[in-house]
């Protein structure tokens, strides 16, 4: 590697640790101040430090792969997370969450069921798999990090006595990333991490923009045109979805027909239907809600996830835009020549890329920008997990009286318990590569049905919520079961059979027993205190099936009003959709030179957002804080 490269991470290393250490005095007031920024954060540094949060490492080089083998029908792959979540949370989720004025998911989760045994189990449930999650994500980053430092970076760190290795070059390197950015995260807490992550979205976006100038400088249109073929561009589809490569690049066809994505209309259409509904249950107990929460009032939440949407999706593929232009000019006749070509090959593009056709300096800034990446989601995650184990367990079960000094130094230690835990089972790599993919399998499998129902339905209760999540996880948990041994299955087999069906098919299943859990804790048991419903419906306002507790609350107060706002908020959803999908296809087409399906999107881009703008902004600036 250039000294010049080498030179601008150790820029942004010491840059990133000095804001970091320079702010963290602000954190020291109590747990809101460390786990919110005590609300006062600016919305736009909140959206700039979500979208910073949201912009990792292994999903860029995940998105670099399935673009490279798809082309532009890639970006329908992103609604199986899904990434329409942000719009919804945009439209009515991010105010409703933020009018609670409490400080974690689980937190949250009391103020809907109340403080009885129904709703500690259900708060309970919640915090632990926060912790749980946070824990597995940092042991993945751990994985990642350090395999990808050892791809890019020259030096082996491998740490040897004897005949013994005590350290891998790859645990070596993730140790001391791992190790910088706790510094920060746990010194200065929200206030460092935002503050962090505005420096790193900028890193990022600069690097993006350095990319795409350096493929359009080198990359003339004749040599795109010559790899990528016409099919590349489209995203029309039918019922079925055929390799579009030919010639010496049929095994890129090989390679479509075996990853599960081959009945596209049937994939397209559960994708839907999750999204619909995992969307509407809102954000998981993680950094996303940590930011909404961190709002200075529900106006500016709103503004925040709105922002957080526009300034992520242009940006970010542009980078990956830029890259997998790249990789497809210079890596696809070395891959021409490969026999058969595995996901492996797709997820090295991008460090392939970095290291052999980046020129000096923009490759500095690049891996910066790519580590910059990884250091804003760990240190989201890092701060978001210990708010559960203090303000959930520890506050509310074991010292509920202390000072904020106190709960302060908890959160430091729970901080370090959380790193340190997460990074000793990342030592076991293949191990928790399992534990991290159960854990997002029943996460968005087993959450989906009962936090839908939390919303809409006045009876839903806490053991309804209790059960139907517990439910849904067990289901998860023993589908991901089936696909990591379906190697040892008979072929035939039923179980063999079981397996091979790819993830997304399964959610109905587990989405129907998670209802079924749902229902019958919710109908087996009492319905929540109606004190605790009018409290939480005239503070939320939700819209669905709350008749009973409207009526109970006007004959207290005839000037209360219901939420008729289900169609407009739906409507909006869709149209913001449509503008997610336009600011994501607008840097492919851009980048690929297609300028006539560039201008499509542009105008697009430009018709959702002035629509929006009438739709929902302006209804955003009504609300009275």
């Amino acid at each position: 590697m250039n000294i010049i490269d080498v030179t601008i991470i150790a820029i942004y290393i010491i840059l990133t640790l000095g804001v970091g250490i320079w702010i963290s005095k602000k954190a020291s007031k109590g747990l809101d101040s460390y786990f919110l920024g005590g609300n006062s954060i600016k919305w736009y540094y909140l959206g700039l430090s979500n979208g910073s949060g949201m912009f990792d490492v292994s999903g860029t080089a995940w998105m670099v792969g399935i673009l490279f083998l798809y082309g532009a029908k890639s970006f329908m792959f992103m609604w199986i997370w899904p990434i329409w979540n942000q719009i919804f949370i945009m439209v009515f989720l991010a105010a409703w969450i933020r009018r609670s004025n409490i400080m974690t998911g689980s937190e949250w989760i009391l103020t809907r069921f109340g403080d009885d045994k129904s709703g500690r189990a259900s708060h309970l449930i919640v915090a632990i798999f926060a912790i749980m999650a946070s824990i597995g994500f940092i042991a993945y980053f751990f994985e990642g990090v350090g395999k990808f430092m050892t791809i890019i970076l020259p030096w082996d760190l491998t740490l040897a006595m004897g005949d013994s290795i005590w350290l891998t070059s790859e645990q070596s390197y993730a140790l001391i990333i791992i190790f910088l950015t706790t510094i920060y995260t746990i010194k200065g807490g929200m206030f460092s991490v935002v503050a962090t992550e505005v420096l790193q979205y900028g890193i990022m976006v600069l690097a993006g923009i350095l990319v795409t100038i350096y493929a359009f400088v080198t990359i003339s249109d004749a040599q795109i045109e010559a790899i990528i073929p016409a099919e590349w561009n489209s995203i029309l589809f039918g019922s079925e979805l055929e390799g579009f490569w030919s010639g010496k690049l049929q095994a890129f066809n090989d390679l479509i027909d075996s990853q599960g994505y081959k009945m596209f209309g049937a994939f397209i259409g559960m994708s839907l239907f999750k999204g619909f509904f995992a969307s509407i249950a809102g954000p998981t107990p993680s950094y996303d809600m940590q930011r909404i929460l961190s709002t200075r009032s529900v106006k500016e939440a709103a503004y925040m996830s709105g922002f957080t949407n526009l300034i992520l999706f242009i940006p970010r593929y542009l980078l990956i835009g830029g890259i997998v232009v790249i990789g497809l000019v210079f890596l696809t006749p070395e891959m021409s020549a490969l026999e058969s070509i595995s996901s492996n090959d797709l997820e090295i593009i991008l460090p392939k890329v970095i290291n052999f056709h980046v020129p000096v300096g923009i490759k500095g800034l690049l891996l910066a920008g790519l580590l910059a990446a990884f250091m804003s989601t760990f240190s989201a995650f890092v701060n978001s997990g210990p708010a559960y184990i203090v303000n959930d367990i520890y506050k509310k079960y074991f010292k509920p009286e202390a000072s904020p000094k106190h709960y302060v130094k908890a959160s430091h230690l729970a901080s370090f318990a959380i790193v340190i835990v997460g990074v000793i089972m990342g030592f076991f790599a293949e191990s928790i590569n399992s534990l991290t993919l159960w854990i997002t399998s029943a996460l968005y499998g087993g959450y989906v049905a009962a936090n839908f129902l939390k919303w809409i339905w006045w009876r839903f209760n806490g053991w309804g919520y209790f059960w139907g999540m517990l439910g849904g996880l067990i289901i998860a948990t023993l589908q991901f079961l089936l696909d990591q041994n379906k190697a040892h299955f008979e072929v035939g087999s039923w179980l063999y059979d079981l397996a091979q069906i790819p993830a997304i098919y399964i959610f109905p299943i587990i989405f129907f027993v998670s209802l079924l859990g749902s229902f019958l804790g919710t109908w087996l048991t009492p319905a929540t205190n109606m004190d605790t419903l009018k409290s939480f419906y005239a503070n939320v306002r939700p819209w669905g099936w709350w008749n009973p507790v409207y009526k109970a609350l006007k004959n207290e107060d005839s000037s209360i009003s219901k939420n008729n706002d289900f169609i407009s908020d739906m409507l909006n959803c869709i149209i913001g959709i449509v503008w997610q999908s336009s600011m994501i296809l607008l840097p492919i087409y851009f980048m690929v030179r297609d300028y006539p399906k560039a201008l499509w999107a542009l105008l697009v881009f430009a018709i959702t957002s002035l629509i929006l703008k009438f739709t929902w902004l302006d209804k955003v600036k009504q609300y009275k804080n």
